[in-house]
This record gives C-alpha cells, structure tokens and sequence, in this order.
C-alpha cells in the first residue's frame, strides 16, 4: 500500500429526466449498491422541476420522498458545493415542461488507484470522452441487420 493519500478519480455528471414527473425510485438500489461497493462517490444530488409554464427551481429531496416507495434520505446532504442556480438552470434548459430530472454529480472512485498508478509509471491520460448509448445502440442495430 501507498502512504499517499487517496487520487480523485474522473468526475461526471448526469441529467437524468423523469417526463411527467413520475419518479418510480427503480434505480435506487442500484445507485446506492455503487456507492456501497465503492465504485462511485455522489458528491452531488439534486432535482429540477420544470413546470408547464417553462419556469425552473430547485425541488428539495424531502418533498420527494413523502410517497413511502421513493426514500431519497440516504442521499441527503450530497452537496460538494458544485451544483448551484446556474446548474439548476441550465438543466431546467433540456426538460419538457411538466417533467422533473435529477442531477447526480459523482466521483469515479474505482478510477483514482489506476490514474495514480499509471502516473507513477511515467503515463498521461491524453484524451477521453463518452461515446452516447444511442450512437451505441445504433450501431449495434445496424451491425444485426447487415448480418
């Protein structure tokens, strides 16, 4: 083991839209067996309402989890400080009217050993990027109908 301290690993962030409104909590568990696990860190959670009138605010997760199958509690206080009204807002932008999103900001924590290591080796990280699921899936239907 290294004495130094524990590297960061990438941060990213998602919008994740919730049309209507209706939010099942599905994805919870999942979400909260990655940080159990270790995998990612939330260092941000909030959610975004966009009404029928294109206005935008904030929605606090206590107003959320008033419904005993949505239990958001295990996330309050994820607040890094890197989210603030310009976020808000700029999420509030790529929402239907009607419809609510949250924003997770979260560390990649399984990244930070390996990054650490690969910089001790002498390596740089000299690019990176997100390859969209829908380009994924697109050219993974089009492989299926050539075969």
């Amino acid at each position: 083991m290294s004495d130094e301290p524990n590297e960061p690993g990438p941060i990213d962030y998602l919008v994740i839209e919730f049309p209507g409104s209706r939010m099942t909590g599905e994805g919870l568990p999942l979400l909260v067996d990655l940080v159990d696990r270790g995998i990612i860190r939330v260092l941000d959670l909030i959610f975004v309402r966009k009404d029928s009138d294109g206005s935008i605010r904030g929605v606090e997760l206590a107003d959320l989890a008033g419904d005993d199958r949505l239990d958001l509690t295990v996330f309050e206080g994820a607040s890094s400080g890197l989210l603030g009204r310009d976020e808000i807002d700029d999420a509030g932008k790529v929402l239907e009217p009607g419809s609510s999103a949250a924003v997770l900001v979260y560390e990649n924590v399984w990244a930070g050993p390996l990054a650490a290591a690969l910089r001790r080796g002498g390596a740089r990280l000299v690019a990176g990027g997100r390859i969209p699921v829908q380009e994924i899936l697109a050219s993974l239907d089009a492989a299926e109908n050539s075969a």
